[in-house]
């Protein structure tokens, strides 16, 4: 069985960390930058980064819509960081011109932890993954204000003052973190995504790219 094709959205952020991370779990990953390479996906990461500068660049590159479209077609997509917020529902303390990616019912609050000098290290038990809690990283993070009745909670916080708060979820073909797994050389969180585009492959009964323009439906 051929490896899967994975796109990194590459305008902006952790890009390169996670094409390693991905490679590393069997992957063929590719940087993403335009419609056309979009379309010969059959998965995409949305990287950490800065969250506004990704969109406006996605909307120059003429990307926004396509990733959109992909999304709303059942394109399996991880974000992390930045990329937990660019493909939330809906967005508090933000610009009053973001605009998200969007396909993830919840509510998500940027830089919920507090500026860069906030960053900190912990150590999150994620639903799906075993091997024991991940080493994970916040810097500058989201985390999930509140969630929809489709969304599957995988991980909180425990401990401190921000006990409880929403750090990992999913929603069908959607997996989001508040974290950058792809910092630590933990790649289980990469091996979880990278499982269930595979099955997004096999379920598709036509074979069709989800990322592109025509064909492919969410089982």
């Amino acid at each position: 069985m051929t490896a899967p094709v994975i796109g990194v959205l590459a305008l902006q952020g952790d890009v390169r960390e996670h094409l390693a991370a991905l490679r590393a779990q069997g992957a063929e990953p590719v940087p993403v930058r335009r419609p056309e390479e979009l379309a010969a996906v059959d998965g995409l990461v949305v990287p950490g980064g800065e969250s506004t500068t990704m969109v406006k660049l996605a909307d120059r590159f003429g990307l926004l819509e396509p990733l959109r479209a992909a999304v709303r077609r059942g394109l399996p997509a991880y974000g992390s960081c930045a990329g937990m917020i660019l493909l939330a529902d809906r967005v508090l303390d933000a610009p009053a011109d973001q605009q998200t990616i969007g396909g993830l019912d919840v509510t998500v609050r940027r830089n919920a932890f507090g500026r860069q000098i906030d960053s900190f290290e912990s150590r999150v038990e994620l639903a799906g993954v075993p091997g024991g809690p991940l080493h994970a990283v916040f810097i500058r993070a989201p985390w999930v204000e509140q969630a929809g009745p489709a969304v599957e909670v995988l991980g909180r916080v425990v401990g401190g003052p921000a006990d409880g708060k929403i750090v990992a979820v999913r929603q069908g073909r959607l997996v989001a973190t508040s974290f950058h797994p792809e910092l630590t050389g933990d790649t289980r969180v990469h091996a979880l995504f990278v499982d269930l585009v595979r099955a997004a492959r096999d379920a598709d009964p036509d074979g069709a790219d989800l990322g592109a323009d025509d064909g492919g439906t969410q089982p």
